[in-house]
């Protein structure tokens, strides 16, 4: 007596079976998943590609900043440096001196400068 319901469960079982098989020997792996998910595993490969060179980037562009800093801090203190050397080298009497030492033959004025006014 054929049971038409033990037929059905036959090939299920020898189904399970070879699913079973497959696994244990690494076929379906290798075969079945990787075809099946080929572009979605090419789509992680090229996302992991960039978030790599994203983070080299990132590295980069953080020790150019640090880099950048530096040498505005180091210009920052020879600007300040600079201005103070020319504030002394300016003042009336450094001015005086260096032209005495030169010889220009100029002279301080003796009496304040005074306007002139033209009427019309």
């Amino acid at each position: 007596m054929n049971n038409p319901e033990q037929k059905e469960e036959k090939p299920s079982r020898g189904k399970h079976s070879s699913v079973l098989k497959e696994l244990m020997s690494g076929i379906i792996f290798s075969d079945v998943i990787i075809l099946k998910n080929l572009w979605f595993i090419i789509f992680l490969t090229i996302l992991g590609a960039f978030y790599i060179g994203n983070r080299f980037h990132a590295e980069r562009i953080t020790r150019e900043s640090a880099s950048l800093t530096r040498e505005v801090k180091d210009l920052k203190a020879e600007a300040l440096s600079t201005s103070a050397q020319l504030m002394s080298v300016s003042r009336q009497s450094e001015v005086s001196r260096l032209v005495s030492e030169k010889g220009l033959g100029l002279e301080e004025l003796r009496t304040p400068p005074f306007k002139i006014v033209i009427d019309k």
